[in-house]
Protein backbone atom coordinates (compact mmCIF):
# COMPACT_ATOMS: atom_id res chain seq x y z
CA UNK A 1 0.00 0.00 0.00
CA UNK A 2 1.32 3.41 -0.93
CA UNK A 3 1.87 5.67 2.07
CA UNK A 4 0.41 9.20 1.84
CA UNK A 5 2.66 12.16 2.59
CA UNK A 6 2.23 14.22 5.75
CA UNK A 7 0.92 17.56 4.46
CA UNK A 8 -2.39 19.36 4.81
CA UNK A 9 -4.80 17.17 2.84
CA UNK A 10 -8.47 17.37 2.00
CA UNK A 11 -10.51 14.47 0.72
CA UNK A 12 -12.94 15.18 -2.12
CA UNK A 13 -15.32 12.31 -2.84
CA UNK A 14 -17.59 11.71 -5.80
CA UNK A 15 -19.95 8.96 -6.94
CA UNK A 16 -19.93 9.30 -10.74
CA UNK A 17 -17.15 9.54 -13.35
CA UNK A 18 -18.28 12.96 -14.60
CA UNK A 19 -18.24 14.30 -11.03
CA UNK A 20 -14.72 12.96 -10.56
CA UNK A 21 -13.59 14.49 -13.86
CA UNK A 22 -14.98 17.90 -12.87
CA UNK A 23 -12.91 17.95 -9.66
CA UNK A 24 -9.85 16.34 -11.27
CA UNK A 25 -9.61 19.16 -13.81
CA UNK A 26 -8.59 21.53 -11.01
CA UNK A 27 -5.84 19.36 -9.49
CA UNK A 28 -2.22 19.44 -10.66
CA UNK A 29 0.75 17.09 -10.20
CA UNK A 30 -1.50 14.13 -9.60
CA UNK A 31 -0.29 10.73 -8.50
CA UNK A 32 -2.33 7.60 -7.87
CA UNK A 33 -2.28 6.02 -4.44
CA UNK A 34 -3.64 2.53 -3.81
CA UNK A 35 -4.94 1.35 -0.44
CA UNK A 36 -4.06 -2.20 0.54
CA UNK A 37 -7.73 -3.12 0.09
CA UNK A 38 -7.72 -1.78 -3.46
CA UNK A 39 -9.38 1.62 -3.05
CA UNK A 40 -7.69 4.17 -5.29
CA UNK A 41 -7.30 7.91 -5.00
CA UNK A 42 -5.45 10.51 -6.99
CA UNK A 43 -3.63 13.05 -4.88
CA UNK A 44 -2.26 16.33 -6.18
CA UNK A 45 -1.84 20.02 -5.54
CA UNK A 46 -4.60 22.62 -5.73
CA UNK A 47 -2.80 25.63 -7.28
CA UNK A 48 -2.77 28.81 -5.25
CA UNK A 49 -3.42 26.97 -1.99
CA UNK A 50 -1.41 24.95 0.54
CA UNK A 51 -3.79 22.02 0.05
CA UNK A 52 -3.05 18.62 -1.31
CA UNK A 53 -6.33 17.20 -2.57
CA UNK A 54 -7.09 13.49 -2.67
CA UNK A 55 -10.00 12.66 -4.98
CA UNK A 56 -11.88 9.37 -5.13
CA UNK A 57 -14.77 7.96 -7.15
CA UNK A 58 -16.71 5.73 -4.77
CA UNK A 59 -19.79 4.71 -6.72
CA UNK A 60 -23.40 5.18 -5.69
CA UNK A 61 -25.10 4.71 -2.33
CA UNK A 62 -24.84 6.06 1.22
CA UNK A 63 -23.75 2.79 2.85
CA UNK A 64 -20.93 2.36 0.35
CA UNK A 65 -19.95 6.00 0.81
CA UNK A 66 -19.84 5.59 4.62
CA UNK A 67 -17.65 2.48 4.50
CA UNK A 68 -15.17 3.79 1.94
CA UNK A 69 -15.03 7.28 3.45
CA UNK A 70 -14.13 5.74 6.80
CA UNK A 71 -11.39 3.71 5.14
CA UNK A 72 -9.97 6.76 3.36
CA UNK A 73 -10.10 8.96 6.47
CA UNK A 74 -8.18 6.37 8.50
CA UNK A 75 -5.61 6.06 5.72
CA UNK A 76 -5.09 9.64 4.52
CA UNK A 77 -5.89 11.54 7.73
CA UNK A 78 -7.41 14.54 5.94
CA UNK A 79 -8.34 17.80 7.64
CA UNK A 80 -11.66 17.99 5.78
CA UNK A 81 -13.97 15.86 3.67
CA UNK A 82 -16.20 17.00 0.82
CA UNK A 83 -18.76 15.02 -1.11
CA UNK A 84 -19.20 16.74 -4.45
CA UNK A 85 -21.48 16.01 -7.35
CA UNK A 86 -24.95 16.33 -8.84
CA UNK A 87 -28.41 16.23 -7.29
CA UNK A 88 -32.08 16.78 -8.02
CA UNK A 89 -33.82 19.96 -6.94
CA UNK A 90 -36.60 19.86 -4.36
CA UNK A 91 -37.46 23.57 -4.53
CA UNK A 92 -39.03 25.65 -7.30
CA UNK A 93 -36.41 28.37 -6.91
CA UNK A 94 -33.43 25.95 -7.00
CA UNK A 95 -32.78 25.76 -10.72
CA UNK A 96 -30.76 23.44 -12.93
CA UNK A 97 -27.15 24.64 -12.81
CA UNK A 98 -27.50 26.10 -9.30
CA UNK A 99 -25.40 24.78 -6.42
CA UNK A 100 -26.73 23.64 -3.05
CA UNK A 101 -24.31 23.74 -0.12
CA UNK A 102 -25.57 21.39 2.58
CA UNK A 103 -26.14 23.21 5.86
CA UNK A 104 -27.13 19.77 7.11
CA UNK A 105 -27.71 16.35 5.59
CA UNK A 106 -30.85 14.27 6.18
CA UNK A 107 -30.98 10.49 5.99
CA UNK A 108 -34.60 10.24 4.90
CA UNK A 109 -35.37 6.53 5.32
CA UNK A 110 -35.09 6.26 9.09
CA UNK A 111 -38.26 5.48 10.99
CA UNK A 112 -40.64 2.90 12.40
CA UNK A 113 -43.45 1.20 10.51
CA UNK A 114 -46.47 0.60 12.74
CA UNK A 115 -49.70 -1.18 11.70
CA UNK A 116 -51.28 2.22 11.18
CA UNK A 117 -48.52 4.44 9.84
CA UNK A 118 -44.84 5.10 9.24
CA UNK A 119 -43.33 7.14 12.07
CA UNK A 120 -40.41 9.23 10.91
CA UNK A 121 -37.26 9.23 13.02
CA UNK A 122 -35.22 12.01 11.44
CA UNK A 123 -31.45 11.69 11.30
CA UNK A 124 -29.45 14.78 10.43
CA UNK A 125 -25.83 15.85 10.57
CA UNK A 126 -24.79 19.51 10.23
CA UNK A 127 -22.24 20.63 7.70
CA UNK A 128 -18.99 22.02 9.08
CA UNK A 129 -19.47 25.57 10.31
CA UNK A 130 -15.98 26.59 9.15
CA UNK A 131 -16.47 25.14 5.66
CA UNK A 132 -19.96 26.59 5.34
CA UNK A 133 -18.63 30.03 6.28
CA UNK A 134 -15.83 29.66 3.72
CA UNK A 135 -18.44 28.70 1.12
CA UNK A 136 -20.62 31.70 1.92
CA UNK A 137 -17.61 33.96 1.51
CA UNK A 138 -16.43 32.25 -1.67
CA UNK A 139 -19.67 32.41 -3.62
CA UNK A 140 -19.95 36.17 -3.15
CA UNK A 141 -17.14 36.47 -5.68
CA UNK A 142 -18.67 33.97 -8.13
CA UNK A 143 -21.25 35.87 -10.23
CA UNK A 144 -21.79 32.87 -12.51
CA UNK A 145 -22.90 30.63 -9.64
CA UNK A 146 -26.29 30.76 -7.96
CA UNK A 147 -25.71 29.12 -4.59
CA UNK A 148 -28.26 28.05 -1.99
CA UNK A 149 -27.43 27.16 1.61
CA UNK A 150 -30.01 24.54 2.48
CA UNK A 151 -30.32 21.04 3.93
CA UNK A 152 -29.74 18.16 1.52
CA UNK A 153 -31.74 14.93 1.61
CA UNK A 154 -30.00 11.57 1.09
CA UNK A 155 -32.08 8.62 -0.08
CA UNK A 156 -31.40 5.22 -1.55
CA UNK A 157 -33.43 5.97 -4.67
CA UNK A 158 -33.27 8.17 -7.76
CA UNK A 159 -36.28 10.47 -7.47
CA UNK A 160 -37.82 11.13 -10.91
CA UNK A 161 -41.48 11.69 -10.05
CA UNK A 162 -42.54 14.93 -8.36
CA UNK A 163 -45.96 13.55 -7.38
CA UNK A 164 -44.76 10.19 -6.11
CA UNK A 165 -45.33 8.89 -2.61
CA UNK A 166 -41.65 9.45 -1.82
CA UNK A 167 -41.77 13.05 -3.04
CA UNK A 168 -44.81 13.72 -0.86
CA UNK A 169 -43.09 12.04 2.10
CA UNK A 170 -40.09 14.35 1.71
CA UNK A 171 -42.30 17.43 1.46
CA UNK A 172 -44.16 16.45 4.64
CA UNK A 173 -41.12 15.59 6.74
CA UNK A 174 -38.09 17.33 5.20
CA UNK A 175 -39.70 20.32 3.56
CA UNK A 176 -36.69 22.61 4.01
CA UNK A 177 -34.40 20.34 1.95
CA UNK A 178 -33.21 21.94 -1.25
CA UNK A 179 -31.84 18.88 -3.05
CA UNK A 180 -31.90 15.10 -3.02
CA UNK A 181 -28.97 12.76 -3.67
CA UNK A 182 -27.70 9.31 -2.65
CA UNK A 183 -24.37 9.52 -0.79
CA UNK A 184 -24.05 12.65 1.36
CA UNK A 185 -25.33 11.24 4.65
CA UNK A 186 -22.91 8.31 4.45
CA UNK A 187 -19.86 10.53 3.98
CA UNK A 188 -21.08 12.97 6.66
CA UNK A 189 -21.58 10.15 9.15
CA UNK A 190 -18.10 8.74 8.49
CA UNK A 191 -16.58 12.18 9.08
CA UNK A 192 -18.63 12.64 12.25
CA UNK A 193 -17.61 9.35 13.87
CA UNK A 194 -13.97 9.99 12.95
CA UNK A 195 -13.75 12.78 15.52
CA UNK A 196 -15.89 15.71 14.37
CA UNK A 197 -13.89 16.01 11.14
CA UNK A 198 -14.92 19.01 9.03
CA UNK A 199 -17.27 17.82 6.29
CA UNK A 200 -19.46 19.47 3.68
CA UNK A 201 -21.73 18.21 0.89
CA UNK A 202 -21.79 20.39 -2.23
CA UNK A 203 -24.19 19.49 -5.03
CA UNK A 204 -24.87 20.98 -8.43
CA UNK A 205 -28.46 20.71 -9.61
CA UNK A 206 -28.81 18.56 -12.73
CA UNK A 207 -32.58 17.96 -12.73
CA UNK A 208 -35.76 18.80 -10.92
CA UNK A 209 -36.34 15.31 -9.46
CA UNK A 210 -39.34 14.84 -11.72
CA UNK A 211 -40.34 13.11 -14.94
CA UNK A 212 -38.13 15.49 -16.91
CA UNK A 213 -34.95 14.03 -15.41
CA UNK A 214 -34.05 11.91 -18.45
CA UNK A 215 -34.48 14.87 -20.80
CA UNK A 216 -32.44 17.15 -18.52
CA UNK A 217 -29.63 14.61 -18.27
CA UNK A 218 -29.58 14.18 -22.05
CA UNK A 219 -29.14 17.94 -22.46
CA UNK A 220 -25.80 17.90 -20.63
CA UNK A 221 -27.15 19.18 -17.33
CA UNK A 222 -25.17 16.64 -15.28
CA UNK A 223 -21.84 17.84 -16.68
CA UNK A 224 -22.78 21.47 -16.04
CA UNK A 225 -23.96 20.72 -12.51
CA UNK A 226 -20.82 18.72 -11.68
CA UNK A 227 -18.57 21.52 -12.95
CA UNK A 228 -20.47 24.11 -10.92
CA UNK A 229 -20.20 22.02 -7.75
CA UNK A 230 -16.47 21.45 -8.37
CA UNK A 231 -15.84 25.16 -8.90
CA UNK A 232 -17.53 26.04 -5.62
CA UNK A 233 -15.52 23.36 -3.81
CA UNK A 234 -12.28 24.77 -5.20
CA UNK A 235 -13.33 28.29 -4.19
CA UNK A 236 -14.01 27.05 -0.65
CA UNK A 237 -10.52 25.58 -0.45
CA UNK A 238 -9.03 28.91 -1.54
CA UNK A 239 -10.76 30.44 1.49
CA UNK A 240 -10.37 27.68 4.09
CA UNK A 241 -7.02 27.50 5.89
CA UNK A 242 -5.21 24.41 7.19
CA UNK A 243 -5.11 24.04 10.94
CA UNK A 244 -2.06 25.69 12.53
CA UNK A 245 0.76 23.29 13.30
CA UNK A 246 2.58 24.24 16.47
CA UNK A 247 2.54 27.79 17.85
CA UNK A 248 0.65 29.12 20.82
CA UNK A 249 -3.07 28.77 21.48
CA UNK A 250 -3.19 32.57 21.73
CA UNK A 251 -2.01 33.00 18.15
CA UNK A 252 -4.74 30.64 16.92
CA UNK A 253 -7.41 32.85 18.46
CA UNK A 254 -6.30 36.00 16.67
CA UNK A 255 -8.34 36.83 13.55
CA UNK A 256 -6.78 36.39 10.12
CA UNK A 257 -7.86 39.04 7.65
CA UNK A 258 -7.85 38.52 3.91
CA UNK A 259 -7.07 41.47 1.66
CA UNK A 260 -8.44 41.91 -1.83
CA UNK A 261 -5.05 40.89 -3.27
CA UNK A 262 -5.28 37.49 -1.57
CA UNK A 263 -2.79 38.00 1.28
CA UNK A 264 -3.87 37.17 4.81
CA UNK A 265 -2.64 38.77 7.98
CA UNK A 266 -3.32 38.62 11.68
CA UNK A 267 -1.66 38.13 15.04
CA UNK A 268 2.11 38.55 14.78
CA UNK A 269 2.46 37.29 11.23
CA UNK A 270 1.54 38.05 7.66
CA UNK A 271 0.83 35.28 5.17
CA UNK A 272 1.55 36.34 1.58
CA UNK A 273 0.48 33.08 -0.04
CA UNK A 274 -1.61 34.05 -3.04
CA UNK A 275 -0.71 37.74 -2.69
CA UNK A 276 2.05 40.18 -3.60
CA UNK A 277 3.86 42.56 -1.24
CA UNK A 278 6.08 45.49 -2.17
CA UNK A 279 8.43 47.14 0.29
CA UNK A 280 10.48 46.18 3.35
CA UNK A 281 9.25 43.69 5.90
CA UNK A 282 10.13 44.10 9.57
CA UNK A 283 9.82 41.06 11.79
CA UNK A 284 10.21 40.32 15.45
CA UNK A 285 11.14 37.27 17.45
CA UNK A 286 8.92 35.85 20.14
CA UNK A 287 11.94 34.43 21.96
CA UNK A 288 11.06 30.82 21.25
CA UNK A 289 13.68 30.60 18.45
Amino acid sequence: MSVPETQPTVLVLTALPLEYAAVRAHIEKREELVHRDGTRVEQGQLPGTPWHVAIAELGMGAERAAALTTQLINWLRPEAVFFVGVAGSLKDDVEIGDVVVGTQVYEIHGGKQTPKEFLVRPKALPGSHALEQAARSAVRDMPDVQAHFLPIATGAVVLAAAKSELAQFIRRNYNDAGAIEMEGSGAALAAHVSGQLDALVIRGISDRANAGKRKADASGSQKLAAEQAASVTVAVLHKHRPRPRGGSADSEERPHRRRDDGATYGGDHIDFRGGTFYGPVTGKSDGRG
